[in-house]
């Protein structure tokens, strides 16, 4: 991890970790349904207030918590064109494949790239300090394998154009 990303990555840290501390909260709607309260959003006094955790314009990191359930939304780096489509392609990929991840929405919040739902049965299910790991390390991830993807579309743009100059020389 680079040391211009370590503060970041440990401000995501310690709000998660903060906002993690969720509870069983049968909805004061509907008799007998505990849906995620931050997706439902009809009682506005069980939400807390969301935090924006932002290394530039270009990445952030969007918390909502609430009573029962975190919403965490990415907005992942894109300096160019490329990086941007790489992005898009990479978000759909994986919020196709969402049931697999559990805790991926497959749908991010406007604005941002990729979005998860972590809910109080994912957090008695699982360990809660792993959740976080998981989306901390996820953020490290995906701005390397953009990076790489990106080299790798570069580089294929190289050879493919050098061929094809043969041809003229």
């Amino acid at each position: 991890m680079s040391n211009t990303l370590r503060p970041y990555l440990t401000a995501v840290r310690s709000s998660l970790t903060a906002a993690l501390c969720l509870d069983n909260f049968s909805s004061q709607v509907a008799e007998r349904h505990n849906t995620p309260e931050i997706e439902s959003g009809k009682s506005k006094e069980i939400m807390l207030n969301p935090i924006v955790i932002s290394r530039n314009e270009n990445e952030k990191v969007l918390i909502e918590p609430s009573v029962n359930s975190v919403r965490v939304s990415i907005k992942i780096k894109q300096a160019d064109d490329l990086e941007t489509i790489l992005c898009h392609k990479f978000a759909r990929f994986l919020m196709l494949r969402a049931e697999n991840f559990i805790i991926l929405r497959r749908k991010p919040i406007q604005g941002y790239d990729i979005s998860f739902l972590i809910t109080n049965n994912h957090t008695e299910q699982m360990l809660k300090h792993k959740l976080v790991d998981f989306i901390v390390h996820f953020m490290e991830e995906v701005d390397k394998e953009i990076s790489e993807m990106k080299l790798s579309v570069n580089a294929r743009a190289r050879t493919v154009a050098e061929s094809y100059l043969v041809l003229f020389a």
